[in-house]
């Protein structure tokens, strides 16, 4: 007779340090339902700090591993004593589009979105994804790893009316690059050479490989969520 199995171990608690929807999304849909809290990094004064010589590569994983780093300080604090920090992956985020020797970020307004718009069209960019993986153990740092993907993304030309009515939806006001694959933006990408989950925020095969330089497997992710 053979033994039956113990119930399967649940692994770590995945923490989204974004208040990306998209990210979330993405995560959810690859079995993952992760702790959302929110970084207040000053994005403007970490990317001001790294100097002018930084590569666009350094400063999204710069940005990534400081969002990173200030999630843990804030539960370091809200739980004391452990608690969601006793096994825990705390994921940190961040996306920009390098087009015509820029670095972009959200463009806040229609006015810079526009600009850039009008420099994208029919023209293709590098959507660069910086990601940074703490592992904490009994509310402890035990490790960390960052790194980031590139993914090419072509542009198609919008007419003058499809650009007015799309920045009217405020969509591209908000992500970086202004503009999304998977909404209304997707209408407007000719196609991508690359990882789309990048494009879309948060790039998986990136994360499972930093994932796996912790020691940390996309399965047990998975039995976390069934718990």
């Amino acid at each position: 007779m053979s033994q039956q199995e113990g119930p399967t171990p649940a692994g770590p608690r995945f923490v989204l340090a974004s208040a990306s929807p998209a990210r979330l999304s993405v995560l959810r849909a690859a079995g993952v339902e992760p702790l959302v809290r929110v970084s207040d990094v000053d994005e403007d004064a970490v990317a001001a700090a790294l100097g002018p010589d930084a590569t666009p590569e350094h400063v999204v994983t710069a940005l990534a591993t400081a969002k990173a780093r200030e999630v843990l300080r804030a539960l370091s604090a809200e739980y004391p004593h452990g608690g969601v920090l006793d096994d825990a992956v705390i994921v940190g985020c961040d996306s920009m589009l390098h087009v015509d020797g820029r670095l972009e970020g959200k463009p806040h307004t229609p006015e810079v979105a526009r600009a850039r718009w009008e420099v994208m069209r029919g023209r293709s960019g590098a959507l660069l994804t910086g990601h940074c993986v703490l592992r904490v153990h009994g509310g402890r740092l035990a490790g960390e790893v960052a790194d980031h993907s590139t993914t090419t993304v072509h542009f198609s030309s919008p007419t003058d009316a499809d650009l007015d009515a799309y920045l009217a939806t405020g969509e591209p006001l908000k992500v970086a690059g202004a503009f999304t694959l998977d909404g209304l933006g997707g209408w407007f990408v000719e196609g991508i050479e690359g990882d789309p989950s990048s494009v879309i925020g948060i790039g998986l095969p990136l994360v499972r490989r930093l994932l796996g330089d912790l020691g940390v497997g996309v399965a047990e992710l998975w039995a976390a969520n069934r718990t």
